[in-house]
Formats: structure tokens, sequence, C-alpha cells
């Protein structure tokens, strides 16, 4: 008997052991992760319904929950709360859903592709780029055509923001690419200087702003979800939509790309297709979501940490659970912003900055202490 029989049997035997008994592989997350994307789509339901039933209107929440699921005329809830619930409440719930799960989406994309934990969209200048393209709509907006901005209407600030984000990425992938490759390294660098650039022309463009207009900017770039309407929810959401649906179709080149781009291409990889659609997913679900709520930062970042540490780094799973825990958590700071001062409202990059900036420096003094800095 060779020694590779001999071994085949007793390897054989504990591996049906550890499947008869339920049991995982070391390091082999699989039952958690399942289990936590059950969760996460029950507790994805809970917030959307909480959220819409939350709010300065004294509406209850028995109410507007019997509303929506009867869709009765004669229900407890008055003509102005039918209104406050169904055309204010309700699109800013699914569109903040929607922008909270393409943030963390797209971070968990960035960190995978780049295969460090720290990149997030606003790292390579996707979110600077919508910033400068709202702040340029905001400050000279006034000197376009008066036809060209009645045509646009709402859609004239989301719209800028969108096409600079776009028009970044586009630049970006330019400067990154050579003889038909994609430098990740390279696309990191200059995304830092496109950042600092589109940062500066911004501080250029708030500098000539007048009173109204600078105070548009701050408000814009502390990020909100007040003013969400069907109109923006039908501009912003299908590009969201699409890119949150191509997104969890990279996790096999994800999980093979965090071996490196050398062994990923021997695994059957297509690595520069891999790198474009990404790239381009995050910038159209980026570039929407900054469009339509301004500047909300640590999404990208907080979400997929916390998610490794409970189901692990297979993009199988952390992608899906990425996008529902960013939504849960998108919508439970903007519940948090609208009740903490109320009538009054907070802006909700206030939020989460204030509970992302403790936590990721709770990651990196825990990541420090582990590998011994």
């Amino acid at each position: 008997m060779s020694l590779n029989d001999a071994m085949r049997g007793p390897v054989a035997r504990r591996s049906f052991l550890m499947r008869a008994a339920g049991g995982q592989a070391a390091g082999d997350r699989t039952a958690i992760a399942r289990l936590t994307l059950c969760l996460l789509v029950i507790l994805s339901a809970a917030a959307i319904a909480l959220s819409i039933a939350t709010g300065a209107s004294d509406a209850s929440a028995v109410n507007v929950i019997g509303a929506l699921l009867t869709g009765a005329e004669d229900t407890a809830l008055s003509m102005r709360d039918r209104i406050i619930v169904f055309d204010i409440r309700m699109p800013r719930a699914l569109l903040g859903f929607l922008i909270g799960a393409a943030l963390a989406m797209s971070g968990a994309v960035m960190q995978g592709l780049f295969r460090n934990p720290l990149a997030d969209p606003g790292l390579v200048g996707i979110s600077s780029g919508s910033a400068l393209g709202a702040v340029l709509m905001i400050v000279l907006g006034g000197s376009l055509p008066a036809g060209l901005m009645l045509a646009l209407g709402a859609y004239a600030l989301p719209l800028a923001a969108f096409l600079g984000g776009l028009l970044t990425t586009l630049l970006l992938y330019q400067i990154a690419t050579r003889g038909g490759q994609t430098s990740v390294a390279t696309m990191l660098l200059a995304g830092i200087a496109i950042a600092a650039l589109a940062g500066a022309v911004t501080g250029i463009l708030i500098y000539m702003a007048d009173d109204k207009q600078l105070r548009d900017v701050t408000f814009w770039s502390l990020g909100s979800l007040s003013g969400m309407t069907w109109t923006k929810l039908l501009a912003a959401g299908p590009i969201i939509l699409v890119a949150l649906l191509v997104v969890p179709f990279l996790s096999r080149g994800l999980n093979a790309i965090t071996l490196g781009e050398a062994a990923a291409f021997h695994m059957g990889v297509k690595v520069q297709r891999l790198k474009y659609t990404a790239v381009i997913a995050v910038a159209g679900a980026v570039g929407a979501s900054v469009a339509v709520s301004g500047g909300i930062g640590f999404v990208g970042i907080v979400v997929p940490h916390l998610l490794r540490i409970v189901i692990g780094p297979d993009h199988r799973y952390l992608l899906p659970a990425s996008a529902l825990l960013g939504g849960v958590l998108m919508l439970g700071a903007d519940m948090l912003a609208r009740t903490i001062v109320a009538p009054a409202e907070l802006p909700i990059g206030i939020i989460t900055a204030l509970a992302g900036a403790p936590f990721f420096l709770w990651v990196l003094l825990r990541d420090r202490t582990r590998n011994g800095w």
C-alpha cells in the first residue's frame, strides 16, 4: 500500500465524521454566515418598517403599519399623516436603505480589490469627484441657461454629482491603465491625488460662494436624507440597484484576488475585467448615493470590518451581508438624526462619523496589539 493510500483513509474518515456531526472545518464560518444573512434580512424589513413609522408626526407605529398592510382609506391616519407616511417617510426609508447598502457594499468591494482593509470609495477619489460636481452645480448653476435648469429641475444636483463621480472614475481608470493592464497600486495613488485636487477646487468654489450657496454646500457636505422624494428615488434607485445586483457576481474573483493577481489569473479569473467591472459598479453606486444624500462617511469602512469579525472574509457572504447591514445602520442613524433634536434634524453624516470614528480607532488599536505594531 502506498503512502497516499495509507493517508487517504484517515483523512476521509475524519472529513466524514465532521460532516456527520454538522461540524465545520477550522476557520469555516459558512453556517454562521448563512444564519447572519437570514437575520439581516429580517432586521432589514424591521428597520424599513420602523423608519416609516418613526418621525415628528403623531401617527402611531400601529396605524402606520396598518395603513401599509391594508392600503385602506378609512384607517386612523389623517390625510396629513398619510401624506407624511407615503410621500415623505416611505421614499426616504427606501432610498436611505439603498444608499446605506451601496456605500457598505462599495467599501467591501474596494477593500477586496485593493487587498487593503482601509480602502473605501473616498480613498480613490470617487466621493470627492461627486462632491465637486455637486458644488459646481450649487455655486455655478445660476449661470447655466434658464431653460436647461428648468428642464433638469430636481435632477440638476443629483445629475451633476453623478457625472462628477463617473468622470473621476474614468480619469482614474485611464491613468492607471497601460498596455491593457490596470495597476491597483497606481489607481490607489492616483485616486489620492485626484481626491486632493477635487478638494482644492471645491475649496475655491466655496470661497466664491455667496451666503446662501455656502449654507447649501455646508449642509449638503454633512450628508442628509431629508428632502427624499419619489422623484429622487426613481432617479438614483435604478443605478444603485443595478450596481447592487452586479457586484455579488464578482465574489468569486474577489476571493481569488486576495491571493494575488497572478494566482487569480491562473485560477481562471479575468482579472482585468474584474477590476473594470468593480470600479464602474462602485462609481455608479457611490455617485448616485452621494448625488442625493451628500457626503456620508465611515459606512464603507465600518460595516465590512464588523462583518469580517463575525462571518469571515468570504465575499460570497460578505457582499450581500454588507449591503443589508449598511442599509440597516443607515436607517438607524437616520432615525436617530430625526429624533435626537426633534422637531429639528441633525445631518446624518454627523451621526455616522460619531459612531464610525471610535469603532475605526478600536479596529486599528486591536490590529496593532495583535500584530505587535
